[in-house]
């Protein structure tokens, strides 16, 4: 495998180096207007291939795959020639300077089968993984904010301000931990240097979940400092990428309540241990097992978008003198955002998905949900909206489940189950609150192809047969066969209805739909289709 380095500038050497030592230097091809670091380049690694000409790179066909490490202003530009070039591709951050570009640049990866890959390094860091993994298994408990600044003096860009340069390492590792979208961002800066352009930006974003997150970067700093603080309600974690050694802790200060008046508590910090490596190595790393092996990059095209959107919403923000921009559309389809770790699922930004959790592709996840770190989902599934999905619950393929409904721990929802609004479940027959009854949840059945209408109850321990069909309002309290039609309070069978819901008129036990023409047979009160085709 040859891969090609596009710039060999500031990043690109080191781009270079940790691909020279995965595959090879005699693998690696550097392109470069400059021929001076072509020469630098050569003399670093003598086996290496150099040229000046991008078309000798498009046009090599023994080249499958190319880094993009050039000024981001030319990103969208070399990244499309690369990707209509029939090249697997790793653009460092950010993808492009637009949305649009960036999405027009998913689109026709995705048209040509060809792997993309957005260069945000942090998402590769042991020790950002490890934050995670404490953020995941609840050791912060609920986050009230994350805080991160990156501070340097020098790095001075003309081609893109402060924000685009520094801020996407800090959105992309928001992003990954908090697993949400931000409904809103506002930022502020300073230009010092130029009159257009930013050296120093604050950001907010605010996410649905009660999280805000804070991003303070300058390229105008005394000295260099990269931290990320993430303050819990149950502990603190501070991230310090500068240090050498001992770059996570945890806190364990508390805030105590005496006589209504908040007292602090301090605690000493306790050193978090992970195994530390290069994060990129590891990203190159990842860059040629996806190329190896086709994946979809675990930072792809979207996950590039998603931190397009928050830059250019904080863009607009700066330009308007701090005014809050939101990040919620009126156009749902276009709020839909693929969130890390689900492929091809639609995630409302105001949505609360829990990790790790199973969505099937082609699912959608409207405003205000909450699924929880264990629930299954199947494919193309349609969550509405204020819908809870628990733990141990379980959504076949094809389901849709429309708003205000809590599917709870035991109910189990078969392919292509519809619940309408408002409809309830229940798991424990004789609740109390004082009385735990965690281990007292009966299973409820609703089987393939049901319908479970407008505000009906359905308790628990039962089973619903397949495309039983269930009235607006009914409280049930029985088994339901299948095809049965139930309505009332409590529940009773009133008739019967096909698959695709027409009523069946039965004649010595026999009915033939006048829709789709299948055959039914009634025996000892129970319906069975005759024709499955």
């Amino acid at each position: 495998m040859k891969i090609a380095v596009i710039g060999y500038g500031y990043w690109g050497k080191n781009l270079v180096r940790n691909f020279c030592e995965l595959v090879g230097a005699s693998n690696m091809v550097v392109c470069d207007f400059d021929k001076h670091k072509l020469k630098q380049a050569k003399s670093a690694y003598p086996s290496i291939q150099i040229t000046a000409s991008f078309i000798d790179i498009l046009s090599n066909k023994e080249i499958p795959a190319v880094v993009i490490a050039t000024p981001a202003v030319t990103h969208y530009q070399l990244a499309k020639e690369c990707i209509l070039a029939g090249k697997d591709l790793f653009v460092e951050k950010p993808l492009s300077l637009t949305v649009n570009e960036g999405l027009e640049l998913v689109r026709l990866s995705e048209k040509e089968k060809r792997i993309l890959m957005v260069g945000h390094l942090l998402e590769y860091h042991s020790g950002i993984l490890k934050l995670k993994e404490l953020i995941d298994t609840g050791k912060l408990g609920k986050i009230n904010y994350i805080y991160s600044n990156r501070l340097n003096l020098g790095k001075i860009r003309r081609e893109e301000n402060i924000l685009w340069s520094f801020a996407p390492h800090d959105i992309s590792v928001m992003l990954l931990l908090l697993n949400e979208m931000p409904v809103s961002v506002s930022a502020h800066g300073g230009n010092y240097l130029h009159k257009n352009i930013a050296d120093v930006t604050v950001s907010t974003l605010e996410f649905a979940s009660g999280t805000k997150g804070h991003i303070f970067v300058s390229w105008l700093h005394p000295y260099k400092e990269q931290k990320l603080i993430v303050v819990g309600d149950k502990k603190m974690a501070v991230f310090d990428d500068v240090a050498e050694k001992n770059k996570l802790f945890l806190y364990n200060h508390k805030i105590e309540w005496i006589e209504r008046i908040p007292v602090l508590k301090k605690d000493t910090a306790e050193v978090v241990r992970f195994s530390l490596s290069e994060p990129l190595k590891e990203e190159c790393r990842h860059f040629i097992y996806c190329i190896k092996t086709k994946s979809k990059p675990k930072t792809d095209g979207y996950n590039g978008i998603r931190v397009l959107e928050i830059l250019q919403a904080c863009e607009q923000s700066l330009q308007r003198h701090g005014e809050v921009v939101s990040l919620v559309k009126d156009d749902l389809k276009s709020s839909m955002y693929h969130r890390p770790g689900f492929s091809d699922v639609g995630i409302h930004p105001t949505a609360i998905v829990e990790i790790p959790c199973s969505i099937g592709k082609g699912t959608k996840v409207w405003h205000y949900s909450h699924v929880m770190n264990g629930a299954r989902i199947g494919k193309n599934c349609r969550i509405g909206q204020n819908v809870f999905i628990a733990s141990k619950a379980e959504v076949g393929n094809g389901v849709k489940i429309q708003n205000n409904v809590s599917v709870y721990d035991g109910v189990k929802l078969e392919d292509n189950v519809f619940c309408g609004p408002s409809v309830v479940f229940t798991n424990v027959i004789n609740p109390r609150s004082h009385i735990p009854r965690a281990g007292e949840f009966k299973k409820t059945l609703i089987k393939k192809g049901a319908t479970l209408g407008a505000n009906s109850t359905i308790l628990c321990g039962i089973t619903i047969g397949e495309y039983a069909f269930i009235g607006a309002g009914a409280v049930v309290t029985r088994d339901v066969p299948a095809f049965a039609l139930a309505y009332g309070n409590s529940a009773r069978v009133k008739g019967w209805l096909c698959a695709c819901a027409e009523k069946l008129n039965f004649k010595n036990g026999r009915a033939r739909c006048n829709s789709c023409s299948k055959l039914y047979k009634l025996q000892n009160n129970a319906v069975k289709c005759m024709d499955r085709s």
